[in-house]
């Protein structure tokens, strides 16, 4: 799998943990949109796409089906996501 484009759009009001949402660009063929940009406790993490179900729980509707995927993912989202906090500083 071949992680291509990643976009990056930071939220300027950052009152809770949500410091931004990325799209990504897969094998030049697929685009995952709103994944979530985390942050607590100086800790960066991800959040795949997800809806409300009717119970009140979130259900990814699309996501990683094994860790070493998610952490991939997670590399390029947080590495793009640290380059573009420095250029807009």
């Amino acid at each position: 799998m071949q992680i291509g484009d990643v976009r990056i759009r930071l939220i300027q009001k950052a009152d809770g943990i949500l410091r931004a949402v990325a799209s990504v660009t897969i094998d030049e063929c697929f685009v995952v949109h709103d994944i979530k940009v985390f942050e607590r406790d100086g800790e960066c993490f991800i959040a795949m796409p997800s809806r409300k179900t009717s119970d009140g729980e979130y259900k990814d509707i699309a996501h990683p089906i094994n860790s070493e995927t998610r952490q991939l993912l997670q590399d390029a989202i947080l590495e793009q996501y640290r380059n573009t906090c420095k250029n807009a500083d």
